[in-house]
């Protein structure tokens, strides 16, 4: 079974502005890039970008804007528990 969603257009933006942010985190930018390729394209999330993006939700140390990257990237994961 594939999942079929796609990164939404505020989603994409927020993604975009997170990677020309010279102050994001690598973790942010990662989690930013996913959520790109995942535009407007049938890609799924990678088995190991999903464990990051599910640590970052886990995490008090991010922040809302990381955390709203790894929310999308997580609903666009093709891993099952």
């Amino acid at each position: 079974m594939n999942n079929r969603k796609q990164t939404s257009k505020s989603m994409a933006t927020k993604a975009s502005k997170t990677l020309t942010n010279p102050r994001a985190s690598k973790t942010a930018k990662s989690l930013a890039g996913s959520a790109l390729a995942q535009s407007r394209t049938s890609k799924q999330t990678g088995a190991a970008l999903e464990d990051k993006a599910s640590k970052v939700l886990r995490s008090s140390k991010y922040g809302r804007t990381t955390k709203s990257l790894a929310g999308s990237v997580v609903s666009q994961s093709n891993k099952k528990r």
